[in-house]
């Protein structure tokens, strides 16, 4: 019988803090991203080849990405640390979670037998995470930018025209529907994706998953693309001074 969990299982604790089967997958996941950069930036070369030509590649796609969105190199640049770590890390959240031994190590937890390993994004409290660092970081690249006052302004300026103050709110709002968004879009494609596998491999476990499996790893790639451009937008928008967008 196929037992399907919307929230991630717990599997052991440390103190009051319950680990998750999730939580534990993520946390290789960042092992595998930081073993993988030291390799790749101790084999910096002038020529680059073998795996450190795979991520030059890989780089030079996101950098040429954000500047033409942004139409400044400079700027593409600074931002492309953060927006490239925040597209490689979902990307491969997203396909790890494909890998054999994801939903099929089970183990028994003191109360009934879970999954040891469960992909990250398809919890939600991941994917928030992921949306609340999308958000404050876009902010507080607007307050750089723009000036605490300045950027503040765009969501409180009550005077002289109360009407651009209620619209200021407004926009306030649309942050916490930003966040909203992210979070569910991620985590509904992920998991959704996770169930289907589920079911189809359960049904017929040999054949019939090759296809849904390249159609996941599809849909990987496209989620953390959508994650990454969105966010760029909307950092875009958020260091454009009050009034210029229109």
């Amino acid at each position: 019988m196929i037992e399907i969990s919307l929230a991630a299982e717990k599997i052991a604790h440390i103190g009051p803090l319950s680990i998750t089967n999730s939580l534990l997958a993520t946390w290789i996941i960042i092992g595998v991203l930081v073993i993988f950069s030291l390799i790749v930036a101790r084999n910096v070369k002038l020529i680059p080849k073998g795996i450190t030509n795979f991520f030059e590649l890989i780089i030079e796609f996101l950098l040429d990405t954000i500047e033409n969105v942004t139409g400044d190199k400079k700027k593409a640049l600074t931002l492309l640390p953060f927006l490239g770590t925040l597209f490689i890390f979902i990307i491969v959240n997203n396909w790890f979670g494909l890998f054999p031994g994801f939903g099929s190590i089970t183990i028994f937890n003191g109360e009934h037998t879970v999954p040891l390993l469960r992909g990250g994004n398809a919890d939600i409290n991941s994917t928030l995470a992921l949306a609340l660092i999308s958000v404050c970081v876009t902010h507080y690249i607007g307050m750089k930018q723009l000036g605490f006052f300045a950027h503040w302004k765009k969501y409180f300026n009550f005077f002289p025209n109360p009407i651009m103050g209620f619209v200021g709110l407004l926009e306030l709002i649309s942050e916490f529907s930003k966040m909203i968004s992210f979070t569910f879009r991620l985590f509904g494609n992920i998991f959704a994706g996770e169930v289907l596998l589920l079911v189809i491999g359960a049904i017929a476990p040999l054949i019939a998953p090759l296809p849904f499996f390249g159609l996941e790893i599809l849909v990987g790639l496209i989620q953390a693309l959508v994650f990454m451009m969105l966010t760029l937008v909307f950092i875009n928008i958020a260091t454009q001074p009050h009034g210029a967008e229109h």
